[in-house]
């Protein structure tokens, strides 16, 4: 909760017991007290509804609770006023000389503005993007790279000791059909007839793998057997593979902590530990030549292979042993997993394989990214114009650039589908939110730099001088980052950054607009540069959180 509502629900709670004291109210336990923001800013900065939760409970009007307590409200230097509104609301509106003074707080603050101790050092995993290393990333793998990192950034800030993390799929089918298909590839480039694999990787990227080859080796593994040879070419190719994966997330500005290697879960014997506990357990069943995991006893509608009729492991298995490290091996006190929209059929049998390990299920946060579709023109974009096949994650970087791809994948909540408009994103102009919001921090800093070349000195600013509506509006926006960042930290939503950046990039321009900050009043400018000075700190920092540049020119 953050420092300011805190305040208000103790100053709730305060009244209302003094209330039952006072035989105003009936000595009840007290309900949850929230504090919103109203709708209407003319009924103040926060408002609750507790008086509405007492009239059930106590069966007296809700309006004559709210006057009572309203009265009974002790002074604050935060409140300028307590208000009551139908049928049941208490208003607070925030003093106006606490509000220009907080302005002195976020530049004290500087890069810190806004970070919470919510997460209390609590040591957070949040895997994300984990795509086999198999093909170049798409557009859908962008979004969930860029919302786990926004979160990342976020949790980081709310007081989490945060680790991120590529689950790199190195072993099991899909490698093998890789290392088939680039024989394949390698052996056509080499003027032989050898088809593809029936589910083989037919994109023109693994032509491209297979001359790269060819022209670091040259003629060297043309005589290698075939087991040999499709062997080592997925020594040579998966690692390439990765590199490219890696450059086009630093292309999007996502980076990782750890790359995990499901290959070391059977090197280091944890893949076998896992199935050994679980069938110790009796969570493990064999029939049908295949060994099971008995869902079904912990409430779900199947039970699940771990081990195929051919005693190859399944997907399910390796996530298995991979979730018993991150919890029991590494003693992480949380795991956020975020994944595409073709697993949510897994998310289920993972918390409850979860819970046979004895962890508990809460523990695991599992997201579901949903699919991206872009558009043109109001048309739907699926073929790349350079290859023919999917668009992939780099072409679009290169097409619209990094911050503009980072901001529409974050634009919406998760499970919302989304629809990415190219022609949007490529406007330099107002209608271009990501656009809008870099102005106003290149803005921001242009009148910076003309304070300085005029040699104007804001230290000794008397920021009672900020009585506008414009300015003290600005005040109000800013002061609501710490909330924004909680608001994530609670519900793993980072898309609410996208809002916050653009209505603060809003309220800046009106401000901009409204009031001159170089001007004669020398004591006005001197307050205003202050004022926009916080304002830097303030769309930087979320700027940041978002992964996105701060640009001091446009």
């Amino acid at each position: 909760m953050s420092g300011l509502k805190q305040r208000l629900i103790d100053l709730l709670t305060q009244a209302a017991q003094e209330a039952q004291k006072q035989g105003k109210l009936p000595e009840i336990t007290l309900p949850e007290i929230a504090i919103e923001h109203p709708q209407n800013p003319d009924h103040g900065d926060y408002a609750s509804s507790l008086p509405l939760k007492l009239a059930r409970a106590t069966r007296m009007n809700p309006l004559k609770i709210a006057q009572e307590l309203a009265a009974l409200v002790a002074p604050t230097p935060e409140i300028g006023s307590v208000t009551v509104a139908p049928p049941g609301f208490i208003n607070f509106t925030l003093n106006k000389a606490w509000l220009t003074g907080q302005v002195t707080g976020i530049l004290q603050a500087g890069d810190r503005y806004g970070n919470t101790e919510q997460g209390k050092g609590s040591r957070v995993q949040i895997e994300f993007v984990s795509v086999n290393p198999t093909g170049p990333l798409h557009v859908g793998h962008g979004r969930g790279a860029v919302l786990g990192s926004a979160l990342a950034n976020t949790l980081k800030a709310a007081g989490y000791d945060i680790t991120t993390e590529y689950y790199i799929n190195d072993a099991g089918n899909q490698v093998e059909t890789f290392r088939r298909s680039l024989y394949a590839r390698y052996q056509q480039q080499m003027g032989k007839d050898v088809p593809i694999p029936e589910d083989g990787y037919v994109g023109s990227y693994m032509v491209d793998l297979a001359k790269e080859v060819i022209a670091e080796h040259g003629d060297a593994l043309r005589d290698v057997p075939e087991k040999e040879l499709v062997t080592r070419l997925g020594e040579i190719g998966l690692p390439r593979m990765l590199a490219r994966i890696k450059t086009d997330l630093e292309l999007l500005s996502v980076t990782f902590d750890s790359w995990f290697s499901e290959k070391s879960l059977y090197d280091k014997g944890q893949y076998q530990k896992v199935l050994s506990l679980l069938e110790a357990s009796g969570y493990i069943a064999k029939r049908e030549s295949a060994t099971w995991f008995v869902s079904t006893a912990l409430g779900e509608d199947k039970d699940n292979v771990v081990v195929r009729t051919d005693g190859t492991a399944t997907y399910f298995a390796t996530d298995i042993a991979y979730h018993y490290n991150k919890f029991i091996e590494r003693k992480f006190d949380r795991v956020i997993d975020i994944w595409g929209a073709d697993h949510m059929g897994h998310v289920s049998r993972m918390k409850a394989v979860v819970g046979a390990l004895g962890i508990d299920p809460e523990r695991l946060k599992i997201i579901i990214s949903q699919m991206v579709t872009l558009r043109s023109g109001g048309e739907v974009v699926r073929l790349s114009k350079r290859s023919g096949d999917i668009i992939t994650l780099r072409e679009l970087i290169e097409d619209v650039g990094a911050d503009v791809c980072r901001y529409f994948f974050l634009s919406r909540a998760a499970d919302s589908q989304m629809d990415f408009d190219l022609q949007l994103a490529k406007k330099q102009s107002v209608d271009n939110p990501v656009y809008y919001i870099q102005y106003a921090h290149a803005r921001i800093a242009s009148i910076l730099r003309l304070a300085a070349e005029k040699h104007l000195d804001s230290s000794g600013a008397d920021l009672a001088l900020l009585t506008t509506p414009a300015e003290l509006t600005l005040i109000r926006k800013m002061l609501l980052l710490p909330e924004i960042i909680e608001t994530i930290a609670c519900t793993l939503e980072p898309h609410h950054l996208t809002y916050y950046a653009l209505e603060l990039a809003t309220v800046f321009h009106g401000f901009y607009k409204d009031c001159r900050v170089v001007t004669e009043d020398a004591a006005l400018t001197k307050a205003r540069l202050k004022l926009v000075d916080a304002a830097r700190i303030v769309l930087n920092r979320t700027l940041h959180m978002m992964g996105m540049a701060a640009p001091d020119t446009m």
